[in-house]
Parts: C-alpha cells; structure tokens; sequence
C-alpha cells in the first residue's frame, strides 16, 4: 500500500521531558534530522517540575570526590534493591543502563551540560550490598535568559525560579536551627543574589537540566513542535511502524514519515482518573506536569505494544492543597524528628524516614485494613520552628479551613480534633517517645541507615531522625499517597525499542521502569530516561542511514 505523507524526518520524538530531550540530542549527534512533537504548550515535561537529579553509578564525578565505583557494584546493588521484578527489570536491561552511563555524561558534558555531583546524598537503600554515597549528580544552575523567546513557553516556569540545587535541599530544611543548615543557607543566598547583580535568570533542579538540554537541542537544528499531540502510528504491511500522526496546534491532521523510527517520551498516565482507579485503586495525587494522561501509552498498545507495571508508580506523600489540581510532594518533613506519621486510628505504621517509594507503598497497604488515605503526620511544635515545611510556605490558613491542617494544646485534643481516639494516639505517642530516649525505634527501625540520617538532624542525639512529641500545641497534618509519576507502561529492550512493534521506540515514564517496584537512589526516574532515551535515538538514527531494499 502506498503511503502519502505531510513530511519526512529520519528520527520522530514524542515528548520534550529528559527521556524525549535526550534521545533526539543522541539522534541529532548521529546525524540524524529529528522533529519533536510536545502534546502541550509548554515544554520541559514533568522534568522540569522535578528535582532534576540523575541517579548515575559509575560516573566521573564519583572517583573525583574519593568515591570507588564499578559496573559490578552497581549492578551488585541493584539486584540487591530491586530483586526480581519482570521483564521490564532483566539483567540485560540493568546492565545496559549502567554501562552507558560514561558514555550519556561525557556527550552531554561536550555538549555543554555541566554536572555536578550530590556527593553526600546516599544510595536509598545504602546497607545493603553495593550500596553507597554520592552516585547522584545534577545540573549547575541555568541563566533562563539563554533560552530567549523559548522562555515564555518554559515548563521550569512553574517551579521555583532560583538557583537552587537537589545537594542544597536537605540542608536548607533545617537552615535555622543547624549550623551547617544555616552556612548552606547563606550559600543560597548569595549564589541567588550573586546571580541577580550579574543580570543572569538563575534556574536550578530539572529546570536547569531541561533548559541546558534545549540549548543544545537548538544548537543541533531540532525542531520543537508544541501543541501538537500524537494521534497516532503508520505501520507498513509489515507491521513496522514507519511514522506517525499528530494534531497540530490549528486542528490539522498531518502524517510523518520516520525513516529511522518513532520515540516515545511522552510520559506516563500520572492524571488520567481512569487509569488510576483502575491499576492503582486511587484518582492520583500527583506532582507530575498536567499533560501526563497517558496517550502515548494507550496509542502503543492499541498498535500490540506489551505493557508491565501499570499497578505502580514513582510513590510518596503528598499535602493534599486545597483546590485538588496540585499536591505538595513531603520528604524531609516526615523524616526530621518531634514527629510521627499515623492512619486514621492513630497507631504508626512504617518509618517515617524511608524512601518515599517505600513509604507510599506503606500507605496503600496500609489503608487494606485501616483507613490511611489520608494519614496524619503530627508534630510537636518543635518541629513546627526549626524545620522548613514546603506546604506552609505561603501560609496555613488555607489549609485549615479544608481541614488539612489541625492544632491543639495537647495530644490527646489534637486526636478529637482529627476524629481519633485520644487514648490510643496518647499511647502511640507515648511509645514512640521511649525509642526516641532510647535512639532505637523498635518498630519499624527509623533513623536506622545513612539515608535516613539524610533528613534528619544532627543536633538531636541519640538519633536524629527520632525527637520526642512532647511540648505543644501539637499539629497534624494530611498526608496522601502522592507521586512523582506512574512507573508502568511499554515493555521495552535494552535499546529502548518497544517489545512486538518495531520501528517504535520508548523512554522515561512512558515506559515500565527498569528500576522495577523500587527507587534506589536519588534520581531513579530520570537517569533512566536520559539512558535509555540516548540508546534508542541512537539506534534510531542509526536505522535511518541503514540501507533499504
């Protein structure tokens, strides 16, 4: 059958987040043309809301900061993190991602990204074999001014516009009651004020990764297309996929031709309702960009693609905020001690200080036998002044008139305030301050490992993720099982090319994760998708200069 096409390109990428960036960077530096088409007015995907850290074993930073690492020692860890979790986790597929990792840090680096390691955020999981300090590494903060007319349709816009870093978060928590916290702080402010005199636009987290990602994108002649959302695959008589159709921003159907292949990096299903309540049991409260419904997801499969993981997601917890469109994602807050997280009968239910992965986890078990959606994380008023707390930045009053936030003198009329019984949630409480005497939660072992000493503070002895709930008024917070993303999606290869349907590539949240049910460490989502991304635009441009019968 004879096919009509609109245009024709070597490399078709759907989505402009890191996974999608990073395959038509990979295309573009293999000589291929490529095209980008965003589904949305804005580019950056959920990258650019994100913490914008890579969790990347073997890197060149490690071995600078006196680290020791190996292609063995990573995969060692990974195996003790992630166990056996399918297809979507195979040896191939783990091995893959580690081994190319040099070779994604070092173009990129030549293009122009400047890394920068986390080197004191440890592995999520650091006790158990392979497991370490220091594999994470971000983006220098990014002058937006760079961007040009690109800045107006910038996703990075909506997070913080500063020039903050993921290394800088765990100690800006607590920046008014530590003095490392307090010296990182000052660091803060005059990197941001040292920015502003010089007349730079400073960016930091996943906003300067994407914006260092788009200038080397525009350096490279790609083209970015927004508003102009996958409708679409061409199959040939074959089945190969061998272009696409896509709705530009006026309506118009137009059919693209793909000589070497169609990239999918158009991320996963994080508010798509449906799809939640059906894989998840939940509607979602996500922190992901709000053109993540899915699409690419649903148009792949219809084509035969294979799907694995569609029950998981990138878990935490999050504030629900009044209004239902935006949901605080808690890390530090949960984990810094004077506090507790407990279900609606108020007995605790796992460590507060694990991955958030884990404690989301927790949370959906949890709520099989006892209500914990939402769940309650009560602080002493100590944590209340020493802490930062991301969803009281602008205010509590909000958030008290919904109910999200309740106070009271003691503990005992903080559980009637939040429909407990005072009872029980006094003997919790009491319990809990015993471990935090002690320095051992007999429990459930928080404060137990480096990461959750991460987020703790030093200050507080024995145990700095453990203080007592002890001096008034007493705030309880809502917490609900939040995320970062979904996980599952298209079961792909160890060159990111979609299992049954060839010709079709994928990367990043669009895809079931090579990470399994877990997160090992910091940057889990993200490093994957600039991985895999990189391997399937190459070998898609590679594709595209194959000879054809």
């Amino acid at each position: 059958m004879t096919q009509t096409w609109d245009r024709e390109v070597d490399v078709l990428v759907v989505g402009s987040g890191a996974a999608g960036m990073s395959a038509a960077i990979a295309a573009a530096d293999s000589g291929a043309s490529v095209l980008i088409v965003e589904s949305t007015g804005k580019w950056g995907g959920t990258t650019a809301l994100s913490g914008g850290g890579l969790w990347m074993p073997t890197n060149p930073l490690i071995r600078k900061h006196g680290g020791d690492d190996s292609v063995e020692k990573a995969l060692t860890y990974l195996e003790a993190a992630i166990g056996e979790a399918g297809p979507a986790s195979s040896p191939e597929r783990r091995r893959a991602f580690v081994e190319t990792i040099p070779e994604v840090y070092a173009l990129l680096e030549r293009l122009g990204v400047r890394w920068v390691a986390s080197k004191d955020y440890p592995d999520y999981y650091p006790d158990r074999p392979g497991g370490m300090v220091g594999r994470g590494i971000e983006v220098e903060p990014f002058d937006t001014k760079r961007l040009g007319d690109w800045y107006a349709t910038f996703r990075g816009r909506d997070s913080l516009p500063a020039p903050l870093k993921t290394d800088d978060v765990w100690l800006l928590s607590r920046a008014w009651s530590t003095p490392d916290g307090f010296v990182r702080g000052a660091r803060f402010v005059f990197r941001t004020i040292f920015g502003l005199v010089r007349g730079k636009r400073l960016f930091g987290l996943g906003s300067a990764l994407t914006a260092s990602m788009l200038t080397i994108l525009l350096r490279q002649g790609v083209e970015l297309s927004l508003n102009t959302p996958l409708t679409g695959l061409v199959k040939d008589e074959t089945g190969a996929v061998i272009g696409a159709e896509v709705t530009t921003a006026g309506g118009t159907t137009t059919r693209i031709r793909a000589v070497g292949g169609v990239i999918l990096g158009g991320g996963g299903f994080a508010h798509n309702t449906a799809w939640r309540k059906e894989h998840h049991g939940v509607p979602g409260f996500s922190s992901a960009a709000e053109g993540d419904l899915g699409e690419p997801i649903r148009i792949a499969a219809e084509a035969g693609a294979r799907l694995e993981l569609m029950d998981d997601a990138w878990w935490g917890a999050s504030v629900p905020l009044p209004g239902g469109d935006h949901h605080q994602f808690v890390l530090s807050e949960r984990s810094m001690p004077y506090s507790i997280v407990v279900d609606s009968a108020g007995d605790r239910f796992t460590n507060e200080s694990a991955s958030y992965i884990d404690f989301g986890h927790a949370i959906l078990e949890r709520n099989r036998t006892v209500p914990a959606i939402p769940s309650w994380l009560v602080l002493d008023v100590r944590h209340r002044r020493r802490y930062l707390f991301n969803a009281f930045l602008q205010g509590t009053k909000k958030l008290r008139e919904a109910g999200i936030v309740r106070s009271a003198a003691t503990v005992e009329e903080l559980a009637t305030a939040c429909e407990m019984d005072p009872a029980r949630l006094r003997a919790t409480v009491d319990r809990f301050n015993g471990f935090a005497r002690s320095g051992v939660d007999e429990d459930f072992g928080r404060g137990r490992t480096v990461y959750d000493n991460y987020y703790g503070d030093p200050t507080v002895k024995p145990n700095p993720n453990l203080g007592p709930l002890e001096k008034g008024p007493f705030t309880a917070v809502q917490l609900v099982p939040g995320d970062l993303g979904t996980k599952g999606g298209l079961l792909t290869d160890a060159e990111g090319r979609v299992v049954g349907v060839a010709g079709l590539y994928a990367a990043g949240n669009t895809t079931a994760s090579v990470m399994g049910r877990t997160y090992p460490g910091p940057g889990s989502t993200i490093a994957p998708a600039v991985v895999f991304g990189y391997r399937a635009g190459r070998d898609a441009a590679a594709q595209a200069k194959a000879p054809r019968d």
